[in-house]
C-alpha cells in the first residue's frame, strides 16, 4: 500500500474541524465507509460540544409532532411523488378546519408539540384561505408551533397571489407561522431538477424562499432526497450551496438552518425510473454531509426511509437527532415505505448507543 500525505493531511484538517472544499469532499466520498463515519462522528462531536458541556453523557434529541398534509392537490406532477392527485381525481381532498382541530388534539394527546403542515401546489386555493387557516391553528393550540410551507410551495403561492416573497412570508408569518420544513429541496442543481420536477422551483428560487425567511426572523430545516439521476459531484454541490446559504444567514443573526436531514429516493409508484440506492450509501451521504455543512448543528437521522435498525445506525455518522416519531405521514408511505416508530423506541434505540434520550422542539430546545 503506498503511503499518501496529502490525504493524512485531509484526514487530519476534517479530525481537526475545519472547513473542506468540494475536491476534497470527493476525495472523501471514497474512504471506506467506517472511516468516513468514524470522522463524521467526531464532527458530530465537535458540532455539540457546547450542548453537551457539563450533562456527563452524550444526548440524542427526537421530536414528536404530525404530518398534515392539507391537500393532495397538486399541479406540478414530480416524477418521484405518488402522493399527488389532480382535482378531478376522486381521492383529492382539501382539509377542513374540524380536520384540522382532530388532528392537532391527538398530537398533543401524545405528547406532541408541532404540526408539520405541506400539501401539494393547489392552484386555486387563496393567500385568504392559508391565512385563516393558520390563524385557526394558532387562537385555538398556541402552544402548538406550525412548521409549515416548503420554499417550493412559497414559489407557487408568488405566481397564484402576484404578490413578492416577502410580503406573502410576512403575513404568514404574522398569522401564526412558525418555521418552515425544508421539503422540495431534492437536489439544488437545477440540472436534475429539470429531470425530476420541471415544474416545481428551480435552486435559486429554493434558496431565495430560505433567505428571505431567515432575514424576517424564521428558522428552517435543509433537505436533500438522493438516490435517483445525480452524481456523487451534484450532492456535494447541493452541500455547498446549503453551507453558502448558511453563512449568509448567520450572518443576518436572526433566522437560519438548524438542521440538515437527508434521505434516499423511494421508487414504488412513481413514474421515476431510476435505480434506488440503500443503507451503505444512505450512510456514507449522511456522514458527509455531517463533514462538509460545518455551520449546521444539527443533523437529523431519516429512520422514515431507512427503517429502525439504520436510522440507529446513522447516529454513529453523524446525527444527533432521530426526527420525529411522526404520527401521521403520507407522503413517503405513497411510495412503499412505511416505518413506523414510537417514544419507548426512540429511547430504545438511543440508549441501547449509550446515550440519553431527550425531547425536543423545532429549534432544539430540550423538552424533558
Amino acid at each position: 500500500m503506498i503511503y499518501d500525505a496529502s490525504l493524512d493531511e485531509l484526514l487530519q484538517k476534517v479530525w481537526d474541524g475545519k472547513r473542506i472544499n468540494a475536491a476534497e469532499a470527493l476525495r472523501l466520498s471514497h474512504l471506506p465507509i467506517e472511516e468516513l463515519g468514524a470522522l463524521a462522528d467526531h464532527r458530530r462531536q465537535l458540532a455539540k460540544a457546547k450542548a453537551y458541556e457539563g450533562r456527563g453523557n452524550e444526548i440524542v434529541t427526537y421530536n414528536v409532532d404530525r404530518n398534515v398534509n392539507y391537500t393532495n392537490v397538486c399541479n406540478v406532477y414530480c416524477k418521484f411523488c405518488a402522493f399527488y392527485r389532480t382535482e378531478k381525481d376522486f381521492d383529492s381532498y382539501v382539509i377542513s378546519h374540524a380536520e384540522m382541530d382532530q388532528k392537532i388534539e391527538e398530537t398533543l394527546a401524545l405528547g406532541g408539540t408541532q404540526i408539520l403542515m405541506q400539501g401539494g401546489h393547489h392552484p386555486k386555493l387563496s393567500k385568504q384561505w392559508y391565512l385563516d387557516l393558520l390563524s385557526h391553528i394558532k387562537e385555538k393550540f398556541p402552544q402548538v408551533n406550525i412548521h409549515g410551507f416548503s420554499p417550493s410551495e412559497f414559489i407557487h403561492f408568488r405566481e397564484v397571489f402576484n404578490e413578492p416573497l416577502e410580503q406573502i412570508i410576512a403575513d404568514f408569518k404574522a398569522a401564526g407561522l412558525g418555521s418552515i420544513p425544508g421539503g422540495g429541496g431534492e437536489i439544488l442543481v437545477d440540472r436534475v431538477r429539470q429531470r425530476i420536477s420541471p415544474l416545481k422551483a428551480m435552486s435559486n428560487e429554493w434558496l431565495e424562499v430560505m433567505d428571505v425567511a431567515h432575514r424576517l426572523g424564521l428558522y428552517s430545516s435543509a433537505t436533500m432526497m438522493f438516490g435517483h439521476v445525480e452524481t456523487m459531484e451534484d450532492r456535494i454541490e447541493h452541500l455547498d450551496r446549503l453551507r453558502q446559504q448558511q453563512d449568509k444567514s448567520l450572518s443576518y443573526g436572526k433566522g437560519h438552518f438548524t438542521a440538515f436531514i437527508c434521505w434516499t429516493f423511494q421508487a414504488e409508484n412513481t413514474k421515476l425510473r431510476a435505480p434506488t440506492v440503500g443503507a451503505h450509501d444512505y450512510l456514507r451521504t449522511q456522514a458527509l454531509g455531517r463533514i462538509y455543512l460545518d455551520n449546521f448543528e444539527n443533523i437529523q437521522s431519516s429512520w422514515v426511509t431507512q427503517g429502525l435498525e439504520i436510522g440507529q445506525i446513522a447516529l454513529k455518522y453523524g446525527a444527533n437527532d432521530l426526527g420525529s416519531i411522526m404520527i401521521e405521514e403520507n407522503v413517503v408511505s405513497q411510495a412503499g415505505t412505511t416505518f413506523r416508530m414510537t417514544v419507548p423506541d426512540m429511547h430504545r434505540l438511543i440508549k441501547d448507543l449509550g446515550y440519553e434520550p431527550h425531547q425536543r422542539d423545532n429549534w432544539y430546545r430540550l423538552v424533558n
